[in-house]
């Protein structure tokens, strides 16, 4: 196994990783546990996870990977604060969102090559990209994971 293909795996079980650890922890969440703030005056669970979701959401645009399946979640859960927005998804709709989500990068992860992992994301031009190629598609799994794992830190705090 080639150095490329190591370092894209290690990545690829480290997103898996906490995507899974999320995804039990949120589903076995009550509705009621979702909307409570993870500390006073903080966001709520379920803003937490729409947030999640619709960052995630984005990766197949980033990855050149394909559109957003959810462009209707960036307005609610990226563009504003939470409380702000009167009408967000149930719990259970976006329970059912994150789930499709992250089945469908899943999938979209294990048929790239690891080569495709170190060539330029899409949020950045070939110029930046020759400046800097460690800003590449890996290091935007890197960070996303290191992100879902900041905002599930949060989340364990409504047990």
């Amino acid at each position: 196994m080639d150095q490329k293909t190591i370092l894209t795996k290690i990545a690829l079980n480290g997103w898996q990783t906490q995507v899974d650890r999320a995804t039990q922890f949120v589903n076995n969440l009550t509705d009621e546990e979702l909307m409570k703030e993870v500390a006073p005056g903080k966001n709520r669970g379920i803003y937490l996870v729409g947030h999640l979701a619709a960052v995630h959401d984005a990766l197949p645009e980033i990855l050149g990977l394909g559109k957003r399946a959810y462009p209707d979640l960036q307005p609610v859960f990226l563009q504003a604060a939470d409380k702000t927005i009167k009408q967000i998804p149930s719990a259970s709709e976006l329970r059912q969102i994150w789930t499709s989500v992250h089945d469908r990068l899943k999938n979209a992860f294990a048929e790239m090559p690891a080569d495709a992992w170190f060539s330029r994301h899409d949020s950045m031009t070939d110029e930046d990209f020759e400046k800097d190629p460690a800003r590449n598609k890996l290091s935007v799994l890197n960070t996303r994971t290191a992100h879902l794992a900041y905002h599930f830190g949060q989340l364990r705090l409504l047990k």
